[in-house]
């Protein structure tokens, strides 16, 4: 079955030459081109993937993507964002609501349509069978299966790329994992992101995890590892 795809973008040229695009690929496109009407067509489309531009006339895409992180139903939704060139504080804002990725303006259709396969492959690609156990760490149990971590009966809300983070730094406790090689594990080699998306994914998933976030230790200069508490 064809992925559905939310493109909100509120330049018309832009959204039907994204679609245009999208749907030469083999993908199902709903547009919006507005904030409001975005939300509103979320729950019916259940897109696989929204493509999500920040700068919109009513609602901004910031609001939008906290609104999709706050469902339940949505919340796993994976967000690739569309930035303007200069606003750096909004893609670092985008990532801290849980965005996934950005793609800044003016870019490249090809680049777009790279960084959409690549944001829906960590999406919905299993882990290797080898990484594939039940992860108890602490107080905490990572599922990959079910793509879930788990405190008791506390269910924590994370993206696909907050999980995918955990997952391997939980993979390897006590082992310091650097911002480079976590892009690689998490972001894959077709990742357009910096390291410092890392650190901004980090501080992210530490606030989801609250009193478990400890686990994930700061290696000043180096990356982050994850306690070994054996």
């Amino acid at each position: 079955m064809a992925k559905t795809i939310l493109v909100v973008e509120d330049e018309a040229d832009i959204r039907e030459l994204l679609a245009y695009n999208l749907k030469a690929e083999g993908y199902e496109v709903v547009e919006a081109g507005r904030g409001e009407e975005a939300v509103s067509l979320l729950r019916g489309a259940r897109p696989d993937l929204i493509l999500l531009d920040l700068m919109l006339p009513d609602l901004s895409g910031l609001e939008v993507c906290r609104r999709v992180r706050r469902d339940p139903a949505l919340g796993r939704t994976p967000v690739l964002m569309l930035t303007a060139k200069g606003a750096e504080v909004d893609r670092v804002v985008g990532l801290e609501l849980g965005a996934d990725d950005y793609v800044v303006k003016p870019f490249s259709v090809r680049e777009v349509m790279l960084r959409v396969r690549a944001v829906l492959a960590r999406a919905e690609g299993p882990p290797p069978a080898e990484e594939g156990q039940l992860l108890r760490r602490g107080p905490l149990v990572i599922d990959p299966g079910r793509h879930e971590a788990r405190l008791g009966d506390r269910l924590f809300p994370l993206t696909v790329t907050e999980f995918r983070l955990l997952h391997q730094l939980a993979l390897r406790p006590g082992r310091v994992q650097s911002r480079d090689a976590l892009l690689d594990l998490v972001w894959g080699e077709e990742r357009f992101v910096t390291p410092r998306t890392v650190d901004t994914h980090v501080r992210r998933l530490r606030e989801k995890l609250g009193g478990a976030g400890g686990l994930i230790e700061t290696i000043r200069g180096v990356g982050y590892r994850f306690r070994d508490e054996g």
